[in-house]
């Protein structure tokens, strides 16, 4: 019990102190699970990425589903599923019942603004430190697919997709199969 709670308390905390969406909160989730509480090693937290990125639906409460079942099962899913939505369930509420009287509001607006480049920042931390370890090759088509998508819209589905398959072949290959 005192470890689901434990699971329940630290995704709270993520959820309640991250702002700019589920990217923004990869790095809090990594510190948290790897480096703070050692529930998990790096290399499992970043195919617990992979997964989480693949899987419809946010990618923090994904990331939040993955890391608690890996370390307690489905009552450690559960508790890291609350521990990520409560906080943004009360904000968004607090939200819904105030944003009519503060949503002409000069310093709300302004408190927005200025927390923009925090979250570009947030947001591009966990994408560098996912390069770490990465072949330069691997890293230039990485960008190169990001360039794709941002340019011509196209859906990272398709690239998700591709990427799975090559995987697959390469390995397959190593093995000596066909693919």
């Amino acid at each position: 019990m005192r470890q689901l709670l434990e699971i329940f308390w630290s995704f709270l905390k993520i959820g309640a102190f991250t702002f700019g969406g589920g990217y923004a909160m990869i790095p809090l989730i990594q510190h948290e699970v790897i480096h703070r509480r050692r529930w998990i090693e790096e290399r499992d937290f970043l195919d617990l990425l992979t997964l989480a990125q693949t899987a419809p639906g946010p990618i923090a409460l994904n990331t939040a589903v993955f890391v608690g079942y890996k370390h307690r099962g489905y009552m450690g899913a559960l508790s890291a599923i609350m521990g990520v939505i409560v906080p943004s369930f009360l904000v968004i509420l607090v939200v819904a019942i105030f944003f009519a009287s503060i949503r002409d509001n000069v310093y709300v607006d302004a408190a927005f603004k200025g927390m923009r480049p925090a979250v570009v920042a947030l947001i591009v931390a966990p994408i560098v430190g996912l390069t770490k370890g990465m072949r330069w090759w691997l890293v230039a088509v990485a960008l190169a697919v990001a360039m794709v998508v941002w340019y011509f819209g196209i859906s990272p589905v398709w690239f998700l997709i591709a990427g799975a398959v090559v995987g697959a072949c390469v390995v397959a290959r190593r093995g000596g199969e066909q693919c």
